[in-house]
């Protein structure tokens, strides 16, 4: 099973505060750790909101429009993504995380990936699994 352990953005990361090397120290070793357990897929950290863009769909047209975007605690600062056992290893890696940012509220969100095999047969899962598979060779 695939996870997503999402970092919710704050004010500062917002504003583009780089972390301190002490955290940034924690967060490696953390890292290191899923890595050695064989569990860490991805991992990146975002810039901020005001450096990117979203392309909204109303009425059949698409309109882009330019960060930033609202509230820190609705927009995502960083991820991992794992591959475990259950949602349980999830939980137990997100909680062995490094606190993401100072202060209270620091929250990681934990997102379980949907599969091919969550979707019934039809045509259109058939072509995703033979896009699937070519993405797979290409690592």
């Amino acid at each position: 099973m695939r996870f997503m352990l999402i970092v919710k953005a704050s004010a500062e990361s917002e504003a583009g505060v780089m972390p301190e090397d002490k955290l940034i120290a924690e967060m490696t070793k953390f890292n290191e750790e899923m890595q050695k357990a064989g569990v860490l897929l991805d991992l990146s950290g975002l810039q901020p909101s005001s450096n990117g863009a979203r392309v909204k769909f109303t009425g059949g047209k698409r309109t882009l429009v330019e960060g930033p975007f609202g509230d820190p605690q609705s927009l995502i600062a960083g991820y991992w993504i794992i591959q475990v056992k259950s949602k349980e290893e999830a939980i137990q890696w997100a909680m062995r995380a490094p606190a993401p940012h100072k202060g209270d509220g620091a929250e990681i969100e934990i997102r379980q990936f949907f599969e091919l095999e969550d979707f019934g047969e039809s045509e259109a899962i058939e072509q995703a699994r033979k896009l699937e598979s070519k993405l797979q060779k290409g690592k």
